[in-house]
């Protein structure tokens, strides 16, 4: 089997074409490996010895990943949630006021946002690929720190278009991480960590809300009204995570300031067992056809699309809800928000923390999934208040279904060029969604808003049924892997870094 499935080829020096083999897809499709266009690790490999990595090596490396990494991944989420949310608690503080604002135009403000994201995905992500990883992401955090700031400076037009703006920006952040995590962790390791730098959302609705309600209950003391502070405070932050992003975060492994020499050569064996590397920052044309014909593309797609209708609306108006539909003051409902952020982190940060125990991803995804269903309906449809407000916190168990997929396109979709066009799209997805989100919540349904309650529920089961539908073709597919005879590609040098896609490999198994 093997002699079939591999064969050593010959150089072409002239077309710069250096193969080390050829290898036969689980598809028959003939690949080639060209020695001149494989990941970035491929050349650290080959230039250090190879060192045997035992278990208890493996666990201090990875606590010494997680000290350096996790918490400034943590605090970044975590300040750009309150980015988001901004409006949100500015809306009660007199934004919606000093700016004139009338009928939809404070759905407005959200939408502009994600359409600015939605504009701009494609070329962060390129940026991403062609350019170091951490400098250039935090090149972007740096910059919309400062365009948050200025929201506290113009009028509605000048307001949409540094929402806008700020939304390309953004758009950098969540491709960036889904790559670093990618970098650094195995497949195994990789739920729990996107898990938590996820959830940090949580963080942020808690903080942002605790100074929202500071500045509420102080405002008419400050030079600034309490609307423009919210935008001031969350931009300096922002700003200042950026710098420490630049200086603390390594673009690779390789290129790491905490590890030892020794160390970064283990933290490249740890991770070949992902059959991936740090990246390539070549674009190729046949990785990006086969993420555009990749049927799990589009359910990622699909997912993303309804699964952040909801999303979109609830950020944009959760602290309106509380204020117009609930009934709680404005500082009440500032505080109301702070357990949504707390059953964000400990909920989701839990159920990934379960896969110690139960080992699929993907079941603990559908799990959540149904709880994020069920607190929809409570929240639509329940005549106590007490039940509807259940409903408006359990809901945020549901990002583990999201996350799971992010962790899923870090871990199962292989090739660089791949990954980054199916990040992109999957997140063209999830700025339409939030983009079409606060369009549901129209002006004239106020206070209840019943329309875009049940355009909630809807949404929230077809997200649920591609989640399942992902489910199931990675088990398919697996199983139809298993039924063929190994390939043994051991003395290919090192192609567990040779770029190769999920769908090239033929010892490639997807991570459920």
């Amino acid at each position: 089997m093997s002699e079939k499935n591999i064969e050593q080829v010959s150089t072409d020096e002239k077309n710069n074409v250096e193969i080390l083999a050829s290898i036969i897809s689980p598809d028959g499709k003939e690949i080639k490996i060209d020695k001149n266009d494989v990941d970035q690790a491929m050349a650290f490999v080959l230039d250090h010895d190879r060192i045997e990595l035992d278990e208890a090596t493996s666990n201090r490396l990875l606590h010494k990943i997680d000290l350096y990494l996790l918490p400034v991944m943590c605090l970044l989420y975590c300040f750009q949630f309150m980015d988001k949310l901004s409006t949100s608690y500015a809306s009660i503080l007199g934004l919606r006021q000093e700016l004139n604002m009338v009928g939809d135009m404070y759905s407005w403000t959200a939408t502009a946002f994600y359409l600015g994201y939605l504009v701009f995905e494609f070329p962060a992500s390129y940026l991403l690929q062609r350019f170091p990883v951490a400098k250039t992401v935090s090149v972007f955090i740096i910059l919309w720190g400062m365009i948050l700031a200025l929201h506290a400076v113009p009028h509605y037009p000048g307001f949409i278009t540094l929402r806008t703006i700020l939304g390309m920006l953004e758009s950098s952040v969540t491709p960036a991480f889904t790559i670093i995590t990618s970098q650094w962790y195995k497949k195994e390791e990789q739920f729990l960590r996107t898990a938590w730098w996820f959830a940090s959302n949580g963080i942020g609705t808690i903080i942002g809300s605790a100074i929202a309600y500071g500045l509420y209950e102080h405002n008419g003391t400050y030079s600034l009204p309490a609307w423009k502070l919210v935008f001031v405070v969350t931009g300096v932050l922002t700003i200042f995570i950026g710098f420490v992003i630049f200086f603390h975060i390594p673009d690779t492994p390789a290129g790491a300031w905490f590890l030892t020499s020794e160390e970064k050569v283990l933290v490249v064996e740890r991770i070949r067992s992902n059959q991936q590397g740090f990246g390539n920052r070549h674009f190729k044309k046949k990785q990006f056809i086969e993420a555009v014909t990749d049927h799990r593309t589009w359910l990622f797609v699909l997912f993303a699309l309804a699964g952040n209708i909801p999303n979109g609306g609830l950020t944009s108006f959760s602290t309106i809800l509380l204020n117009e539909d609930f009934g709680y003051s404005a500082s009440e409902s500032l505080l109301m928000q702070m357990p949504q952020g707390a059953v964000e982190i400990v909920g989701c940060v839990f159920l990934a923390w379960l896969t110690r125990f139960f080992p699929s991803r993907m079941t603990i995804g559908v799990i959540a999934s149904t709880i994020n269903i069920i607190g929809y309906c409570l929240l639509t449809f329940a005549p106590q208040k007490s039940a509807r407000l259940a409903g408006f916190y359990i809901y945020l168990v549901g990002p583990v279904g999201f996350i799971c997929i992010l962790s899923c396109i870090s871990s199962n979709v292989a090739g660089h060029t791949k990954k980054i066009t199916v990040n992109a799209l999957m997140l063209i997805a999830y700025c339409v969604g939030n983009l079409i989100g606060p369009q549901a919540f129209i002006s004239t349904q106020a206070p209840g808003y019943g329309g875009a309650k049940v355009a909630i529920v809807v949404c929230g089961f077809v997200s649920y049924f591609a989640f399942i539908a992902v489910f199931i073709s990675y088990a398919w597919d697996n199983k139809r892997r298993n039924a063929k005879p190994h390939v043994d590609m051991s003395h290919i040098e090192n192609y567990e870094f040779a770029d190769l896609t999920d769908k090239e490999n033929p010892n490639f198994r997807y991570a459920i």
